[in-house]
């Protein structure tokens, strides 16, 4: 869905690093989307997607229910987080595949510990150890960079109870009803019946209303304040 939406805004997405659960679907994705306005337009997905589905090993047709966590960070530069490699602790191995086989025998795989706040990136996409390493740090400074937003924005974000910085993850913000064909964003409470067309990558009229919304309550809330 969001891969569909860049290419409609031609935005460029780079996928960091990716794995598989163990029924075949994917168990997490690290990627970057670089283009005009990206963070501005996608910072409201962060959250919990609740998906309702009838799976195809379902033989009774009853309605499965999972969820998926977005989060969505702006990509730290360096003047934004200083890393020092002192405290970085850099592993090596040999990346590996679905069941965990060895996809090959050099040690390009590489994992990075940042000790003074246990931060841990994984990235083995690459065939160099090299681009992994670089692909490693670009996440690893925007995670810590969170954690410097999430610091900054906790007592604002109790006071005005809004999705400043990096969005409340443990509500439920929207649900994916396949069996309806529905969408459902509580937070603005929209709900559309279109959610086959959601899922080509049409979007940017949630996106919008997202934006309208928080935007107005943060006026709101400042009025209040002031």
């Amino acid at each position: 869905m969001y891969q569909r939406f860049a290419e409609t805004k031609r935005w460029k997405v780079e996928i960091l690093s990716s794995s598989e659960s163990g029924i075949g679907g994917l168990k997490e994705v690290i990627a970057i989307i670089e283009g005009d306005r990206v963070y501005s337009q996608m910072k409201y997905e962060a959250g919990v997607h609740r998906v309702q589905r009838v799976p195809a090993t379902e033989t009774q047709g009853r309605v499965h229910t999972s969820a998926i966590t977005v989060a969505v960070l702006p990509e730290a530069e360096d003047v934004d987080v200083k890393i020092e490699m002192k405290d970085i602790r850099i592993d090596t191995f040999c990346s590996s595949g679905p069941g965990g086989q060895s996809v090959n025998t050099t040690y390009s795989a590489v994992r990075l510990t940042h000790i003074p706040t246990g931060t841990v990136v994984s990235c083995q996409d690459e065939k160099s150890q090299i681009k992994n390493r670089e692909k490693g740090m670009r996440v690893l400074r925007s995670r810590l960079y969170e954690v410097e937003q999430e610091k900054q924005h906790a007592e604002l974000a109790k006071e005005r109870k809004l999705q400043v910085g990096s969005g409340d993850r443990s509500d439920k913000i929207r649900t994916y009803n396949f069996p309806q064909n529905r969408l459902t964003d509580h937070r603005i409470g929209l709900t559309l019946h279109q959610l086959d067309l959601v899922m080509e990558g049409r979007i940017q009229s949630i996106i919008d209303a997202c934006v309208s919304y928080f935007q107005a309550e943060r006026l709101k809330a400042e009025a209040t304040a002031a």
